[in-house]
């Protein structure tokens, strides 16, 4: 039989929010909670970037470029984030900049 999640309490960007997860994966999501938080800091610091949704969209292609970079990625997906970063840059870049 499957065990009950747990819920728990992460704070980011002054927000708290309740997520379920299994109890043996609290701290992995507390230190990702902490992680994202710290990321999302660092762009609302900037000045650069405005509204907290795309504060968090920033953040989460930061996050996972970083990820894809660790993991050595393919040169064909490297060139197709690259591109889709440099959209994502001058769609932003247009309301608000980055």
């Amino acid at each position: 039989m499957a065990e009950k999640p747990t819920t728990v309490e992460v704070k980011i960007l002054d927000k708290d929010y309740l997520v379920a997860c299994p109890d043996e994966a609290r701290d992995q999501l507390l230190q990702a909670a902490r992680h994202l938080d710290t990321k999302m800091r660092e762009i609302r610091a900037s000045g650069k970037v405005f509204g907290t949704e795309r504060i968090a969209v920033m953040a989460a292609l930061n996050i996972t470029h970083d990820m894809l970079e660790k993991d050595t990625m393919s040169d064909s997906a490297s060139s197709i984030l690259n591109a889709m970063d440099e959209k994502l840059d001058t769609a932003l870049g247009e309301g608000s900049g980055r």
